[in-house]
């Protein structure tokens, strides 16, 4: 007798690469073994924000730092599989106002591999898992793409 279980949109999610990066980057932060008893998808919660949800935030706002630090982390986490699949270190630099506007880039060598201007960060998040995993594997895609198409840049 076969058993055929079919998996959930946030199973399917949750076992992307990108997605597993960022559970480990986060769990790796988790220095007093706080999060040790949480599920993936649980300690993923705070990077979704609904539609709902984000109707809810005034549009003026000032960006908490635990948002900034979840921002920080969703690009470090998009440098991690690009090291994996390019063999080229890329590192994240955010610059953020107060108000929440800024930009996000990640550079391997002298070549910018991602360039993301950031605005309302107070209300950054994304729909649901599976929308969080696309967003990373598509950021990732389009930076081992570059790097394909400009490798001397990247080896400097």
């Amino acid at each position: 007798m076969t058993v055929t279980a079919e998996l959930s949109a946030d199973e399917v999610a949750l076992a992307t690469p990108f997605l597993k990066t960022l559970v480990r980057l986060m769990r790796a932060e988790d220095a007093y073994g706080t999060w040790e008893k949480r599920t993936d998808a649980d300690l993923l919660k705070d990077f979704i924000l609904t539609k709902e949800q984000r109707r809810a935030i005034p549009i003026i706002g000032d960006p908490d730092p635990d948002v900034l630090w979840r921002v920080e982390k969703f690009y470090a986490a998009i440098g991690l599989p690009i090291e994996a699949e390019a063999g080229h270190i890329a590192s994240p630099m955010m610059k953020m106002s107060h108000e929440g506007f800024g930009r996000v880039i990640l550079t391997v060598g002298r070549l910018v591999v991602l360039s993301k201007s950031l605005r309302d960060v107070h209300r950054w998040g994304h729909d649901d898992l599976s929308k969080l995993a696309e967003a990373g594997t598509k950021a990732v895609g389009e930076a081992c793409e570059m790097i394909a198409k400009f490798p001397e840049v990247a080896d400097w």
